[in-house]
């Protein structure tokens, strides 16, 4: 299992593309494996016959876990099976030592913690996230009960170890105090209320949580806890934009890859945050991180939660190619096949919900960027032009702000560069 992402510490064998005994060329489509940010594609290093497999569909397993043998004569019998828990969770047994089978799970109360579980190397299962915000408030992870598959410390099972604690799950504006003691194995944890109950009658389909599903919800959870967001809203003239793109198009022709909204407002961004670097940052434990390249990640909904493939080096590239790019970007996220490059890096995100009809939204930030652009659509709305109200198409935009990193005042300068230049679109390419 490699690491296919750079906050990537376990992956889930999503589908196998190869089976026993096929034939492997270096570079082939061996499996699906779903990561925390995308699922993609596992390429065989070597060449040779596929002997075995050692992970079956579904099976999440840390990286650096083998997952296949390709070989001509390998002996199978040797390479231990990796220990595959009843939570569906993998992990290395000793290499000496064939893999002991699953325990049977253990019927758990509903609605309480557990205690944390340890993997067969006697580490507490917890997720990433989990384990940062716990060292970040001084917290034992091994003392904390899990309320995951198998007892696994989940974000919520740390977040309320510290309100049990007394500390706020916020990170303290001034200099931290000696950290606290950590949680004692018998600190008592609140209950959590039950899932409501459909009414009698009523019929209920439960859905399974994919991975991307669970791993963005708690990507975003510690964005709004962790983040003091606050929002900036301008209202931009559309019509300018609207024409300067269907003249761009129709010089172009039918054989370019046409330019959309969403590519002028991707290269505005970028033209912009070079005037404003205090946007293109991130809040770090002892300073804030100012990116010197710009990277616009932009944010494609897929059927199974959201991804945010990046265009790096934006304000570099000519609109024609941010154009290229974006569209080959989201094909990728819809089939599965974004690399590792193309998911990491941003500094700066752009959601757009106009082609769903959405006027105006608030977006949450992308952890740990500093901000992310909410893009409403063009649509139809009185305006006043020289004294005069007269139909016009507006366009709504909203900046979601992480206060510890900027305020208001940078913020609103931004936008209102942002919106001069959307407003003369001939600017953005000059």
């Amino acid at each position: 299992m490699p690491r296919l992402s750079d906050t990537m510490e376990q992956g889930t064998l999503s589908r196998w593309l190869k089976h026993e005994g096929d034939q492997i060329h270096k570079g082939d489509a061996i499996a699906e494996i779903e990561t925390d940010k995308a699922v993609m594609e596992l390429e065989a290093y070597d060449e040779g016959q596929l002997t075995r497999t050692l992970v079956t569909e579904g099976t999440t397993v840390p990286i650096g876990t083998p997952v296949a043998l390709i070989g001509e004569d390998v002996a199978t019998e040797s390479t231990p099976t990796p220990n595959v828990t009843a939570a569906g969770t993998a992990s290395l047994a000793e290499a000496a030592a064939p893999a002991a089978p699953p325990a049977p799970p253990i019927p758990e109360p509903p609605y309480e913690a557990t205690a944390p579980q340890a993997d067969s190397q006697g580490e507490v299962r917890a997720s990433p996230l989990a384990r940062r915000l716990a060292r970040e408030h001084g917290l034992d992870i091994e003392a904390i009960p899990g309320s995951g598959p198998g007892g696994r410390v989940v974000h919520a099972d740390v977040e309320q170890a510290i309100a049990d604690r007394g500390a706020p799950p916020a990170a303290a504006p001034w200099p931290a105090a000696p950290g606290p003691a950590a949680l004692s194995p018998s600190a008592p944890l609140r209950r959590r209320p039950p899932a409501p109950t459909p009414a009698v009658g009523e019929e209920v389909d439960e859905i399974p949580i994919s991975r991307i599903r669970l791993l963005t919800a708690e990507r975003l959870i510690h964005s709004v806890r962790q983040a003091p967001h606050f929002y900036l809203t301008s209202v931009v003239d559309a019509e300018p934009l609207l024409a300067f793109r269907a003249e761009t198009n129709a010089y172009l022709g039918e054989h370019a890859d046409h330019i959309s909204v969403n590519d002028l407002i991707v290269k505005a961004c970028a033209t912009v945050l070079r005037s404003h670097p205090e946007l293109n940052a991130s809040w770090g434990c002892t300073s804030i991180q100012r990116y010197r390249r710009i990277h616009i990640g932009i944010a494609v909904a897929l059927d199974d939660g959201l991804t945010v493939p990046v265009i790096h080096d934006a304000d570099r590239k000519p609109l024609t190619e941010i154009a290229r790019e974006a569209h080959s970007l989201a094909e990728k996220a819809g089939t599965g096949h974004l690399s590792i490059d193309e998911i990491t890096g941003g500094t700066f995100t752009v959601s757009n919900l106009g082609p769903y009809g959405i006027d105006h939204f608030t977006a949450v930030i992308n952890p740990p960027q500093a901000a992310i652009l909410a893009v409403g659509a063009a649509h139809p709305e009185p305006v006043v032009r020289d004294g005069q109200v007269v139909a016009g198409t507006v366009m709504a935009l909203t900046l979601s702000i992480d206060h510890r990193v900027l305020d208001g005042a940078t913020g609103a300068v931004f936008l209102a560069d942002l919106k001069s230049l959307l407003e003369q679109p001939l600017r953005i390419v000059v």
